[in-house]
């Protein structure tokens, strides 16, 4: 049976929070003070440790270096102060979770119910580390370069917190994979993980999406929907392209972030949610901030373990590793034996690669599918065409009377085609991610958003299978 000890100096703390872990079925243990808790520790090594910050003797976290590290022990510290800043840096320091007072009793039984999977998370993350060192993967993320091993050791430290996540990457590196893989490595794995593009979704609904809403509460609720936040309750919410949310919906998320309460739009009933969010970005977070793109508050929130995804031509060896494992995955779906000959590897090594992983994949494919029938080999292929090619014309006209979202798509339009059609200059041209640009123009029912394999959007599932 798993033991809790339970050390604050306040006693009705104490004895509530005992009530609630032993209706879990633990066993309890209770302290006022360090002296007292290392006591405690010493009679029986507890599974889970319930600290205040602030203590008589000292703060909460010094009891982290009292029990070894390897043995798996969870340590949840409790805050009674406004802001969590201090739990967050006990995060920092070591521990998994965090509570504030008033303690909500619902955050302490979703804690209590991921016990059991703390110390398989750290034996799993070192078999994937062994995996690695074999296969040159990480979970589902290809690759073995220097660069990629510092994110590899990143996530194996991070993943098994309660700390927000901020990836930063320029397009096509593998963000949401990386999220993926952190949640994965979590004690949340079993519960969902639910991606948000906050530059896909039109302004006037992106509240609605994270938030849900009531019957009736715009034109066109027509029933209740449940949001995102509500959604991941458990899990993981993944916030891409944080910093094209609108402004005045960022001073919301970063309420539901400092006390896990939000309202559905149409209601003042507030709900409680327990998500662990990662946000990513392909833009300068700072230099964001700078712009008024995003707030500064949630900035230093959401920064709290920043990931930096190196783009691919940093990865060296990577770019064959990962050529290799999309080339085996068109052989086996097509049941073909191709190989690269050595004018395409030469090519592969030398070319910059600017949209990254993504537009690696989309080349293996062309690769593949331009080769003859009864050849080993895949074609010789070129690389992109050129990105400076301009078009006939560099000028649109916006007539008075037109609304924004027929000028934005005018817009993106004619950015696409003085482009030459390659959306990964478009997306920079716009300012936007290759992301959001895909999905404005499945919204726009323009072929452009088909990809090679005839499937919409299906560059951005490109990820999944790289790191």
């Amino acid at each position: 049976m798993a033991h809790a000890l339970i050390v604050d100096d306040d006693s009705a703390t104490r004895e509530a929070l005992a009530i609630i872990i032993a209706e879990e079925g633990l066993t309890v243990s209770v302290a006022g003070d360090l002296q007292e808790a290392r006591y405690q520790i010493l009679r029986s090594t507890p599974d889970v440790v319930f600290v205040d910050l602030q203590l008589p003797d000292g703060s909460g976290p010094d009891l982290f270096g009292d029990l070894d590290p390897r043995s798996g022990v969870v340590f949840v510290v409790i805050t009674g102060h406004a802001t969590v800043e201090s739990a967050v840096d006990a995060l920092k320091a070591g521990a998994t979770d965090y509570l504030v007072k008033p303690i909500d009793l619902q955050r302490v039984i979703a804690i209590l119910d991921r016990l059991p999977r703390t110390g398989d998370l750290k034996a799993e993350i070192g078999a994937l580390r062994g995996e690695l060192r074999r296969m040159g993967r990480f979970g589902s993320m290809v690759g073995s370069s220097q660069a990629m091993q510092v994110v590899y050791d990143q996530i194996s430290r991070v993943a098994p917190t309660a700390l927000s996540v901020m990836l930063v990457g320029t397009s096509g590196t593998g963000k949401e994979v990386a999220a993926q893989t952190i949640h994965q490595m979590s004690a949340r794995r079993k519960r969902e993980f639910i991606a948000l593009n906050c530059g896909a979704i039109s302004p006037k609904l992106i509240e609605s999406e994270m938030f849900g809403h009531e019957l009736g509460a715009f034109t066109g609720a027509d029933r209740q929907h449940i949001g995102y936040f509500e959604r991941a309750s458990g899990g993981t919410l993944f916030l891409d392209e944080i910093t094209e949310m609108p402004i005045e919906l960022q001073v919301k998320l970063l309420r539901v972030l400092e006390t896990g309460l939000f309202m559905r739009v149409g209601t003042a009933k507030e709900l409680v949610t327990d998500v662990r969010l990662i946000a990513a970005t392909n833009r300068d977070p700072e230099q964001a901030v700078q712009e008024g793109k995003l707030r500064l508050d949630l900035y230093h929130r959401l920064n709290v373990f920043p990931i930096s995804l190196p783009p691919l031509r940093e990865r060296g060896d990577d770019i064959e590793l990962l050529a290799q494992s999309f080339l085996d995955e068109l052989n086996a779906r097509f049941n073909t034996r191709k190989h690269f000959p050595p004018a395409v590897r030469d090519m592969l090594r030398s070319y910059p690669w600017p949209g990254n992983v993504r537009e690696l994949r989309n080349y293996v494919q062309r690769a593949h599918i331009m080769s003859r029938p009864e050849s080993d080999s895949t074609a010789v292929v070129p690389m992109q065409i050129s990105l400076s090619t301009p078009a006939a014309s560099s000028t649109i006209t916006i007539p008075f009377g037109m609304s924004l979202d027929e000028a934005d798509k005018q817009l993106i339009l004619a950015t696409l085609e003085q482009c030459g059609g390659v959306k990964v200059r478009a997306a920079e041209v716009l300012g936007i991610s290759l992301k959001t640009l895909y999905n404005r123009l499945v919204e726009y029912r323009i072929p452009e958003a088909i990809d090679d394999d005839g499937e919409p959007g299906a560059a951005e599932e490109s990820d999944a299978r790289n790191g």
